[in-house]
């Protein structure tokens, strides 16, 4: 599955703002549900911060599937406990 440019732009970014130190964590209210959320924001000349994602509410593990090794534009499904032991 083939990353856009404007998203290895942004990370590029994102990487070089936290190498020099010009990187922040900022707390937000989500602008569609008013909901607060954690901002991983570069730090620009004149203190001007710039989103570029925000952290998961709870476990990470269970908010994102990852892709599919076998299809290119699949990924993985969640898997159900099996209760077993």
């Amino acid at each position: 599955m083939s990353i856009p440019d404007h998203a290895r732009s942004n990370f590029q970014t994102l990487l070089r703002a936290a190498s020099d130190g010009n990187l922040a964590l900022m707390k937000c209210a989500d602008a569609a549900t008013g909901q607060r959320r954690y901002a991983i924001c570069a730090v620009g000349r004149g203190l001007v911060f710039t989103p570029f994602g925000h952290l998961a509410d709870g476990n990470p593990y269970d908010a994102y599937l990852p892709p599919d090794p076998d299809d290119a534009n699949g990924f993985l499904q969640k898997s159900e406990p099996d209760g077993g032991i």
